[in-house]
């Protein structure tokens, strides 16, 4: 790993090896600059995010739209492609070409692709991981998964990056000691266990490249683990998955040179400005597409505007595109931004996209979300390289609201990524019910516009009789003379 600004000569390296070149940095706990390489992909400048996707895709983002979102990789959950196991082989797994899950979910090849166990932020799940096996959540329910078939999976899909299988009871509020220990017994096995299968991968096939997980606990609750990943295992990885940022001090320093990838879910751009001033590189904001849903358009800066609010006001994180203001106002979702949304269309068409419940609407602020992401975290750069992070924090927090807005009009139909097992036992449908019933009074009101008696079937009619045809033409007026070429007009029949 070239470290302290070096060159890395990616020509010297095999094809599959990551870099990770530290460009800056004020110690352990300090924000820092960086530069991720891996031949044939873009080289992703740190701090910076991936696109956090949905069985491959980005939420509202077609592939062939990809590049409009600025984001150099993504991150894919192996979870969202394997329903039909164990009774059938997921068709990811059916085809026989270099990089099937690349060429699945037709990701550009300089895209760089993560894989990972669960979705970010991952769904609570009811049921216990055993020594060997993990719960997963698939589109038809939950399904224990093996290591050594997690191991198999990332040696046949071929991404760059493979995140290691981590032993966390995702949504228990209280963990015992006894159950922290087995955290880091399974979690030191299972590491073990994916290095065994890269080791196995033969020369005619690409490698990938590992991120060992860190644990949301102690460190001296998971020792044991990082003890031998220190010991035997430190050189086959290439970087770490962190699951609780404030635990950053408790990093070994053995492995400081490395990527830091977070899994912990920032609810706000104060909490991504946090976790990067405690030395965090590289993110999935899942907020994104959560505004995205609720029809808010990201409207923030960094640092912020030079001028202070009116009355001292922090200003709102985004636009609600709901706001009844907003139907004729002809300006983009953001004054200086250059995206696609912004340069081709106003507020007010935006929001009748969405009171329509066109597609269009959320597609248009997914594009206009990832480009605010997209300079907030070249700013970011930016200000570290000019030292003056701390300061410009400090400004973004006095000026900015510290959460997002809040939802306030109708969003999308639920989809897999925003399901939430906190809301299995309750009653109802997810999506209402995009038909429904008349009520017996509105359908004797239908009835009677239509000229129709209650319990009565109309006949059907093979001739027009001239007073429907005068009080159609003529508006009620008997005296019209209506006269249409080539049409009989019968007053009985005979």
């Amino acid at each position: 790993m070239a470290q302290n600004g070096s060159t890395p000569n990616l020509s010297q390296l095999p094809p599959e090896m990551l870099d990770f070149a530290i460009l800056k940095s004020g110690g352990a706990l300090a924000p820092r600059l960086g530069r991720l390489s891996l031949q044939g992909r873009k080289t992703i400048l740190t701090p910076a995010f991936i696109g956090n996707t949905s069985r491959g895709v980005i939420p509202h983002i077609s592939q062939d739209n990809y590049r409009k979102c600025g984001v150099d990789g993504v991150y894919i959950p192996l979870e969202d492609f394997i329903e039909k196991y164990p009774n059938k082989t997921p068709p990811v797994f059916q085809l026989e070409t270099p990089e099937p899950l690349r060429a699945f979910t037709a990701l550009p090849n300089d895209s760089l692709v993560v894989l990972g166990p669960r979705r970010n932020p991952p769904i609570l799940t009811p049921n216990g991981h055993t020594n060997t096996e993990i719960s997963l959540l698939t589109s038809v329910g939950f399904k224990m998964v093996s290591s050594e078939y997690y191991a198999a999976a990332a040696r046949k899909l071929q991404p760059d990056i493979v995140v290691g299988l981590a032993d966390i009871p995702f949504g228990k509020e209280k963990v015992s000691i006894k159950r922290k220990d087995k955290m880091s017994d399974r979690t030191e096995v299972w590491l073990r266990d994916i290095i065994a299968k890269q080791n196995t991968v033969e020369a005619n096939e690409r490698k990938f490249n590992i991120f060992a997980p860190m644990l949301p606990i102690e460190r001296d609750l998971q020792s044991w683990y990082l003890e031998h990943l220190l010991d035997d295992m430190v050189d086959k990885i290439s970087g770490v998955a962190i699951y609780d940022a404030y635990l950053l001090d408790d990093l070994p320093d053995e492995l400081h040179h490395l990527p830091r990838l977070s899994f912990h879910d920032p609810a706000s751009p104060q909490d991504v400005l946090r976790q990067i001033g405690m030395g965090m590189d590289l993110f999935t904001i899942p907020f994104i597409t959560t505004a995205t849903d609720a029809g808010i358009a990201l409207s923030f800066t960094f640092p912020p505007p030079s001028e202070k609010p009116q009355d001292d006001v922090r200003q709102a994180l985004g636009v609600d595109m709901w706001h009844a203001d907003l139907a004729q106002s002809v300006t983009p979702l953001s004054e200086d931004c250059a995206c696609y949304a912004c340069t081709k269309h106003h507020r007010a068409y935006i929001q009748h996209l969405l009171s329509a419940k066109e597609m269009l609407g959320w597609v248009l602020i997914q594009i206009h979300n990832h480009a605010v992401l997209n300079t907030f975290f070249s700013s970011i750069r930016a200000s570290i390289e000019r030292g003056t992070f701390d300061a410009d924090v400090a400004a973004f927090t006095a000026f900015y609201e510290p959460q997002l807005p809040e939802k306030t009009g109708q969003g999308p139909r639920v989809r897999g990524y925003q399901f939430n097992s906190n809301e299995l036992a309750r009653e109802g449908r997810k999506n209402p019910k995009a038909y429904k019933k008349f009520d017996e009074e509105k359908i004797v009101q239908l009835r009677a516009a239509h000229g129709q008696l209650v319990g009565k079937k109309p006949e059907v009619r093979d001739v027009i009789d001239d007073e429907a045809l005068v009080g159609l033409v003529g508006m009620g007026n008997e005296d019209v003379d209506v006269r249409l070429e080539g049409l009989e007009i019968e007053d009985t029949k005979t």
